[in-house]
């Protein structure tokens, strides 16, 4: 699949529409989060936009102001109902082929529930 062309079979998308299960932490009428299947630390959620967005600059360039915010402001929501503002999480999105992005429905990762380390492997020097 082309990098800039939503595919609306997409395994985000069969999940969004209820084709494949998953394990739900939040959803609203523009969210869904849920487990990731191969979690890289204790706590590893996988938030989608329920909208056709193929990567971070897709969604910020074609979303509306008022659903971004929203996006990220359900984000921090989250975070904070799975107990990780106490003591730190990180959020990822990968944008693009270099980034590793491997589904191209916009979605970002909220991790944590243990000490991260650095990040990026073997880079210390943003602590």
């Amino acid at each position: 699949m082309e990098e800039g062309v939503y595919d609306k079979n997409n395994i985000f998308a069969k999940i969004i529409r209820g084709e494949i299960p998953a394990k739900k932490v939040y959803e609203d009428e523009k969210v869904l989060a849920f487990n990731d299947i191969q979690p890289a630390a204790p706590v590893h959620i996988l938030v989608v936009t329920k909208g056709e967005y193929v990567s971070f600059n897709d969604f910020v360039q074609k979303a509306k102001a008022e659903e971004v915010k929203g996006f990220f402001a359900r984000i921090q929501k989250i975070a904070e109902e799975q107990g990780l503002d106490k003591n730190g999480y990180r959020i990822i999105t990968n944008h693009g082929s270099d980034a590793s992005q491997s589904v191209f429905h916009f979605h970002v990762h909220i991790i944590g529930g243990r000490p991260l380390g650095a990040l990026i492997p073997g880079d210390t020097s943003h602590r």
